[in-house]
C-alpha cells in the first residue's frame, strides 16, 4: 500500500494535482485581497457582486411568494409563505432541467421555459423572488444583468441581459399584469454581510447600513492550478472563468478525475489490461466517482464493474487518485470559507460565533468531504486566526423530496 500510495503522490505532483500544492494560507491571504480588490475598481478575480439586500428586514408573516432557483443542473420553484413561527411553507414544488444544460437554446427560449414553469403559480404569489446562481450585476431595485453563464449552460444570447425585466416581459406576454416585482439574488460560491462604507465602487449608499455580498467565488484564479487543470479548462465552454470552480465543484468533479485517468493511463500507472477498460469509459459523472468511493464492491458501478477482476493494486492506485483529487478540492473549499469567514470580521468571541449555513449535496454527501473541509478550517481558524463558527445545515422540509431548501426558502423573504 505504501509503495502505491508513493506512486500516486509522485504522478499527482508531476502534474500539479497534489493536495500539498495547495499552501492554504497563501490561498487565503490571496482570497481576501482579492475579495478587497473587488470592493473597490481595482481588478479582481473575484466580482464581489452588491446584492443591495440589507441584513435585519422582518419577515412577512403569510405572504406567498413564487420562487425560482436556478443551480447548475437543475431549476426549482414552489410557492413559499412563513408561518408566524416564521417557518417556511412550501407549496407547488417542482424541479425542472436548468435551461440551456440540455444544449444550446435562443433568449426567447430560455425566458420562455422559465416563464412557463412559474405561468400557474404566479397567479398566487405577490411576488417573484429569483435565486440565480451565475455571475450577475444586481441594480439598486434588484433586477440583475446577467454578466455571463458558467456551469457549461449555453445560452449567449441572454449574456447581458437583465433577467427579471425580461421575465416579465414574457409574463405580460401570457396576460399577466406590471403589479408583479421580481427580486434576483445570485447565490453561487459564498455570501456575507459587508459594512456599505467598505464598499468603494458604489457611489451614495448610506455608510452606516450594510448589505450581503456575492463574493462569486468560484471565479477565484490565485490558487495553484495543475496542468490536468489546465488542459480541462480548455475544454469547457468558458476557457479561463471560474476556475476554482472547475477545480472543486460537484459539477465538475467527475471531469476533474476524467482527465486525470487518463493521464495516468498515459504515463502507465495502471496494468495495459486496466488502461484499456478505463479509456473505454468515456467521461465519468460525480455520481460515479462518488458512488464507487462510497462502495467499491458494488458492481452496479461503472468503475466497480471494470475493476472488480483487476489487480488489488490497480484498484488501490484508482481509490487513491481519487481520494487525493477530493483532499485537493477539500483544501480549496475551506481555503474559500475560511477568507469569507475572516473578511466579515465576526467570530472573535466564543459567545457569538458566526453562523456558517453550507447548503449543497456535495458538502454533506460526497465521500468524507465536510470532515476534510471542517479539518483545514479548524486548522486555518486557530492561532492568530482564531475564529469561532457553527456549520448549520438547513434540513429537507419536504418530507421524501431529497433537497436542501436553504436557497429557495432564503430567497422569499427578500
Amino acid at each position: 500500500m505504501a509503495a502505491v500510495q508513493e506512486k500516486v503522490s509522485a504522478f499527482l505532483k508531476k502534474y500539479g494535482m497534489h493536495y500539498e500544492n495547495i499552501d492554504m494560507n497563501d490561498c487565503v491571504a490571496a482570497f481576501m485581497d482579492d475579495m478587497e480588490k473587488g470592493l473597490t475598481a481595482e481588478g479582481s478575480s473575484i466580482a464581489m457582486i452588491p446584492t443591495y439586500i440589507e441584513t435585519g428586514n422582518p419577515i412577512p408573516i403569510g405572504k406567498k411568494v413564487v420562487v425560482l432557483d436556478a443551480g447548475g443542473t437543475n431549476l426549482r420553484t414552489a410557492l413559499i409563505s412563513f408561518d408566524e413561527n416564521y417557518k417556511p411553507i412550501i407549496e407547488n414544488f417542482q424541479k425542472n432541467p436548468m435551461p440551456g444544460t440540455g444544449g444550446a437554446i435562443s433568449k426567447d427560449a430560455f425566458f420562455r421555459i422559465l416563464g412557463d414553469y412559474i405561468i400557474d403559480l404566479v397567479p398566487k404569489g405577490d411576488k417573484i423572488g429569483f435565486c440565480f446562481s451565475y455571475p450577475t450585476e444586481i441594480y439598486p431595485n434588484k433586477d440583475g444583468r446577467l454578466i455571463k453563464f458558467s456551469k457549461e449552460v449555453q445560452c449567449p444570447e441572454v449574456h447581458g441581459q437583465m433577467i427579471g425585466e425580461n421575465l416579465l416581459a414574457y409574463l405580460r406576454k401570457k396576460g399577466f399584469s406590471d403589479d408583479r416585482e421580481v427580486v434576483i439574488g445570485t447565490g453561487i460560491n459564498s455570501c456575507y454581510v459587508e459594512s456599505n462604507k467598505n464598499i468603494l465602487k458604489l457611489d451614495d449608499m448610506n455608510p452606516r447600513h450594510n448589505q450581503i455580498i456575492n463574493t462569486e467565488c468560484g471565479s477565484f484564479s490565485r490558487s495553484p492550478r495543475g496542468m490536468i487543470d489546465e488542459s480541462l479548462d480548455k475544454g469547457t465552454s468558458d476557457p479561463g472563468s471560474y476556475q476554482l470552480e472547475k477545480m472543486t465543484s460537484g459539477g465538475y468533479f467527475g471531469l476533474v478525475v476524467t482527465k486525470t485517468l487518463e493521464q495516468a493511463t498515459a504515463d502507465g500507472l495502471f496494468s495495459d489490461k486496466t488502461g484499456e477498460l478505463l479509456k473505454d469509459l468515456g467521461r465519468l459523472s460525480t455520481k460515479d466517482v462518488d458512488d464507487y468511493c462510497h462502495n467499491p464492491h458494488n458492481r452496479s458501478n461503472r468503475l466497480v464493474k471494470i475493476m472488480a477482476d483487476q489487480s488489488e493494486e490497480d484498484r488501490e492506485t484508482l481509490f487513491l487518485l481519487i481520494d487525493s483529487l477530493l483532499e485537493r478540492a477539500a483544501r480549496l473549499a475551506a481555503s474559500a470559507m475560511a477568507g469569507t469567514l475572516l473578511k466579515c470580521g465576526k467570530g472573535l468571541s466564543p459567545l457569538a460565533p458566526v453562523c456558517l449555513t453550507v447548503d449543497g449535496t456535495t458538502f454533506y454527501c460526497f465521500y468524507h468531504f465536510r470532515f476534510r473541509v471542517e479539518e483545514y478550517l479548524r486548522e486555518i481558524l486557530s492561532g492568530e486566526n482564531q475564529r469561532y463558527y457553527k456549520i448549520v445545515r438547513v434540513e429537507p422540509r419536504l418530507h421524501s423530496r431529497s433537497f436542501l431548501d436553504a436557497s429557495i426558502c432564503g430567497t422569499a423573504p427578500w
